[in-house]
């Protein structure tokens, strides 16, 4: 049995099952582009050298990503600090993921945000 297409709900045309319409792709590249144009650097938001030093030492102790248990290449922080000082090196908020679990874990967040 072959794949079915389907209807994007965005302009209708039929895309091949399990695929994303063009017009959806370019959505979210526009919403990503309007959101990283009110974001603050990395380095500003604190992400520095000191932060460098803590994110390899945290992820050499915790190698796994504590969703799917791939190598960790990430430090996620739990709750968002949003820029609280405290928040942001209190360890107990940190996690490790695994590039693909950090990316979907944070592009939920984004689609959140308004």
């Amino acid at each position: 049995m072959g794949k079915f297409n389907a209807l994007c709900a965005g302009c209708g045309k039929l895309v091949p099952a399990g695929s994303r319409c063009p017009c959806q792709i370019a959505q979210d590249r526009a919403r990503k582009a309007r959101f990283d144009l009110t974001r603050p650097s990395a380095r500003q938001r604190g992400y520095d050298s000191r932060w460098d030093k803590a994110r390899i030492g945290f992820l050499l102790s915790h190698p796994d990503c504590a969703s799917c248990q791939a190598p960790a290449t990430s430090v996620d922080h739990i709750i968002p600090h949003k820029g609280n000082p405290v928040l942001f090196w209190d360890k107990a908020n940190w996690q490790p993921l695994c590039t693909s679990c950090h990316s979907r874990h944070k592009q939920r967040l984004e689609r959140a945000a308004p």
